[in-house]
């Protein structure tokens, strides 16, 4: 055997510059951010509605602000910290995330439940380009693999999101949130513990870019983002309004959760797996590939019922989130002097525009039906597989910073 096959069949995690420990923090930080936004908002949708009398138009608002308090903050914090890093973000935003969501179980009326939510939706988005950039920085050679462990945090919490709603929420009722005030303890520590090792990697970082060569792909990031918002469009759909589709149908809003779990749980491990073969085979094809494999599940969903409905869901959520990190590591080579922006671009601005997605289909569930909802869902991974056809090849950004 030769010494060259030895190294390429040596541990993947060797690569990394940040040690195996912080790596696994700032995923386990991301669990906890995430689950306070995109997990628990859409599955507390039900509860708000009924607490405060709301229209689905107005409750869907809810998430609106959620999703574009954190679109606006993570590109243009992104965009400063790429000039002037804050270190001081990853525990601050985690903390402000999940302290605002805490207590807005205790508010009196819809205005300030929406100060509540944007709260949180700012720290998420202060907390995500700078816990990206960490994450890039212990990548090494495997940047899909080393992103889908930072990505597959944020994806259990949006998966778990669902599940903690009869331990905490039913049982009693929005004040339970309360509970979660432990969660920004737990998050703002994780991060914090990370910071010192944190810093030396970025000064290294720092030293690096000062002379990284590269163009960037304007036209490509355009284009990317794009599909991100496309996608999570679809994902948000999904979230929000299956358990209103359930309900329709006179099926327990418990069930409804679990769906929502089984469609988000599929997507957490789509991520490291598709990550991890993007390595391999290359961004621009792998995202293609979700999004066609996708489509035939996103049509057969609203026919599919009981068993064949989980079946349908895990498969729909493992395609389309197996690009989730991916679009992430994509975005930073087209900008490779800009990983702040990129990462606040596909994490904060393409995810954000879910939240004007959920709102377009409050509006056809209020006019139509949320079956309908279903419908329009099930057209765009095809809009975002012929999107994708037209993104600039990565292997060929790779060989244009090399020249």
């Amino acid at each position: 055997m030769s010494s060259s096959s030895n190294t390429k069949r040596r541990p993947l995690l060797k690569d990394f510059h940040l040690p195996e420990s912080s790596v696994w923090k700032l995923s386990g930080a991301h669990v906890l951010n995430d689950l306070m936004t995109t997990g628990l908002v859409p599955a507390l949708l039900p509860l708000y509605k009924a607490a405060f009398h709301l229209s689905y138009i107005e409750t869907t608002l809810i998430v609106l602000v959620s999703y574009i308090t954190s679109s606006i903050i993570q590109p243009i914090s992104g965009l400063i910290t790429d000039r002037h890093p804050f270190v001081w973000l990853l525990p601050i935003g985690v903390f402000c995330t999940c302290f605002g969501l805490a207590i807005s179980g205790i508010v009196p009326n819809y205005a300030l439940l929406m100060v509540c939510i944007a709260l949180s939706g700012f720290g998420s988005g202060a907390f995500h380009p700078e816990a990206s950039r960490a994450t890039n920085l212990a990548a090494g050679e495997n940047r899909g693999l080393t992103q889908s462990i930072f990505q597959v945090g944020g994806n259990l919490g949006q998966a778990v999101g669902p599940l903690m709603m009869p331990l905490f929420i039913i049982t009693l009722g929005l004040h339970g949130l309360l509970w979660f005030l432990i969660a920004a303890i737990l998050a703002f520590l994780l991060t914090w513990w990370v910071l010192p090792r944190y810093k030396q990697q970025l000064q290294k970082g720092e030293a690096k870019k000062a002379v990284a060569e590269g163009k960037h792909s304007r036209v490509g990031i355009i284009l990317l983002v794009l599909v991100v918002a496309i996608r999570s469009w679809a994902q948000i759909g999904i979230v929000s309004f299956l358990p209103f589709y359930y309900l329709e149908q006179h099926i327990p809003l418990g069930t409804g959760d679990m769906m929502t779990f089984v469609f988000l749980f599929a997507g957490a491990i789509g991520t490291l797996i598709g990550g991890t073969i993007s390595d391999r085979i290359g961004r621009k094809w792998l995202l293609m590939g979700s999004m066609i494999l996708t489509i035939p599940f996103a049509w057969l969903l609203p026919t599919m019922h009981g068993l064949n409905a989980g079946v349908d869901l895990f498969f729909f959520g493992f395609f389309i989130l197996s690009s989730f990190a991916v679009t992430v590591v994509y975005g930073q080579m087209m900008l490779p002097n800009n990983i702040g922006l990129a990462s606040g671009l596909m994490i904060g601005f393409g995810v954000g525009a879910g939240g004007i997605g959920a709102t377009l289909m409050g509006w056809i569930a209020d006019h139509y039906a949320v079956s309908t909802v279903l419908d329009f869902i099930a057209i765009l991974p095809i809009i975002a597989a012929i999107i994708t056809f037209f993104l600039p090849n990565d292997k060929k950004l790779v060989r244009s910073r090399l020249k």
